[in-house]
């Protein structure tokens, strides 16, 4: 995957409920400016050179280290984010916590210890002494690592746990068993999937386009041993929970003592005229996302929607298929996840999609037919009449949550902070579960972030437990195309007809979510203020004097 750096057309923007705007759509500079000391004073430190240097990168005997200065404190770390090698000196540093710049995982610099996901492995840290001629290295502190050593130790566990996710082996349950194992847990671990896969990384799919489950794989087979149950079991099909059961597609059935059900989600179908012919394709599997880089090879590509998996599939591919054209019945590109405040009237966005060269748009329009020959997709005709050649479609509208066995006490799967349903001892993680979101004052919301969802698996584990948890993270998400690098903190809502960010009135002018292009690390800055107690005002000093006083 392509990380890009930054760049003159760097640009920020905020949503705020409901005044607008937090950060201007300029560079880095005025952004900051606009803040107006207000960041600053609660972070402790400004990014890129803008404080005394608290993040320093070095070489010792060959080995990159990254120097910490956190108060008083100081620390030696490895110098790159295990989630994809992000230049942590680059990153965002308040108190203890470092957060990547690419990403927004989050370590604490005293352990190496993850704070917050997507990162799956915690930071090497080294011994410093003050003076010292090299720091000598120490193991990571097996608290937060992924895969330390001692795992079938016994812990204060239950005698005997069971654990089960239907449909997918996904982050929520890979992370859920890997801190039931870290926490000392030495009971049996049952999976139930369909998948054939490990654990892979899903947010690639549209971004390559190419590999299988092994190359995207989150853990390699013999380091996911400790991790990953021996004994995986079939799709599982129904869930009693009066007696506590699951049945599989086998039909065999197997008790739980507590249950988690990550089944994610899938993508929605197309339901138009047509939409049986052949080449129309959806994304979930690593198998997909190779048929359709396979297919649109020389050919006429038409993608279905304009969020992030069809903008991100039209990047890839705008360079291999024929033609690439994008049809969305929005205005913008990304609106239903960062809202028309930050699709709308930003001109950085716009140069930023300029670069897609071989992609057309189709704004504000629907297929309303696709039409074939011998079978095949040969054409997608759009509402206003107009007639696209297609000889490859994708379809990116959306995707819905994925259960069979969801009872009416169940029927929204929410969850409250510490990840239980309403059903005693039966736990919801990952795409399929509504929770709590601190921003929106306790709003539950569903967000399908592969971030939030490693964040509910290591929640519920504990909870399994039975020692409390409450999940506090701030949702974080990320895309990059053709070097142009998009992320986004915080949580957007949009009532039912009203186009203002989901807020009550008393966080009146309070940020809620940030996104940026080409302009890190200033949204995982934000992210890690919005990430403490206490609301992050949209409003200049001047405007809050003014308003004081008024």
């Amino acid at each position: 995957m392509t990380h890009s750096a930054e760049s003159e057309e760097a640009s920020a923007s905020a949503v705020a409920s409901p005044r607008g705007n937090l950060l201007p759509r300029d560079n880095y500079g005025a952004s900051t400016e606009l803040l107006g000391g207000q960041i600053p004073s609660r972070l402790g430190c400004w990014p890129g050179g803008r404080a005394p240097k608290l993040l320093r990168e070095v070489t010792v005997a060959g080995y990159p280290v990254l120097l910490v200065r956190s108060r008083t404190q100081f620390s030696a770390l490895g110098s790159r984010c295990p989630h994809y090698g992000a230049p942590l000196s680059r990153g965002v540093l308040r108190g203890n916590r470092l957060r990547c710049p690419w990403h927004g995982s989050c370590f604490d610099v005293r352990t190496g210890d993850i704070e917050e996901y997507p990162a799956l492995d915690c930071l090497p840290r080294f011994q410093v002494r003050i003076p010292a001629p090299a720091p000598a290295p120490r193991s990571c502190s097996p608290s937060r690592s992924l895969f330390p050593a001692g795992l079938g130790i016994p812990g204060p566990s239950p005698s005997r746990l069971q654990a089960m996710w239907p449909l997918a082996v996904g982050v929520a349950a890979l992370v859920c068993a890997e801190t039931l194992r870290q926490e000392g847990f030495t009971g049996r671990i049952i999976m139930a999937t369909r998948e054939k896969h490990l654990p892979y990384d899903k947010s690639k799919l549209s971004k390559v386009c190419a590999g299988d489950g092994k190359e995207l794989a989150l853990v390699s087979a013999r380091a996911a041993g400790p991790i990953l149950p021996s004994r995986l079991l079939p799709q599982a099909m129904s869930v009693d929970f009066q007696r506590r059961r699951v049945r599989f597609q086998n039909g065999s059935s197997q008790r739980y003592d507590h249950l988690l059900i990550a089944t994610g989600s899938h993508p929605i179908p197309l339901e138009v005229p047509g939409a049986d012919l052949q080449n129309i394709c959806l994304l979930q599997t690593p198998e997909d996302s190779r048929k359709i880089l396979e297919l649109s090879a020389g050919r006429n590509l038409v993608i279905i929607g304009a969020s992030f998996i069809g903008m991100e599939v039209a990047a890839f591919l705008s360079d291999k298929a024929a033609a690439v054209s994008v049809v969305e019945k929005k205005e913008f590109p990304f609106q239903n996840v960062l809202g028309p405040q930050v699709g709308a009237p930003c001109p950085a966005l716009d140069r930023a999609l300029l670069f897609l060269t071989r992609v057309t748009f189709h704004m504000k329009a629907e297929v309303s037919e696709l039409k074939g020959k011998d079978g095949k997709v040969t054409e997608a005709v759009l509402d206003s009449g107009t007639k696209i050649p297609a000889d490859v479609v994708v379809v990116g509208i959306g995707e819905v949550q994925a259960s069979r066995s969801r009872p009416a006490a169940l029927s929204a799967f929410s969850a409250p902070q510490r990840m239980r349903t309403s059903v005693p001892n039966v736990y919801a993680a990952g795409d399929v579960a509504a929770f709590p979101v601190a921003l929106l004052h306790g709003q539950h919301s569903n967000i399908q972030h592969q971030q939030v969802a490693e964040a509910h698996g290591h929640v519920a584990a504990f909870n399994m437990l039975k020692e409390p948890k409450e999940l506090r993270t701030v949702p974080f998400f990320w895309t990059t195309m053709l070097g142009k690098s998009i992320r986004y903190a915080g949580r957007w809502e949009q009532r039912q007809g009203d186009a203002r960010s989901c807020a009550s009135p008393s966080r009146d002018g309070y940020v809620v979510a940030a996104a940026s292009l080409n302009c890190d690390p200033m949204v995982p800055l934000i992210a890690e203020v919005l990430s403490t107690p206490g609301p992050l005002c949209s409003a200049s000093p001047r405007e809050q004097r003014a308003k004081r006083q008024g």
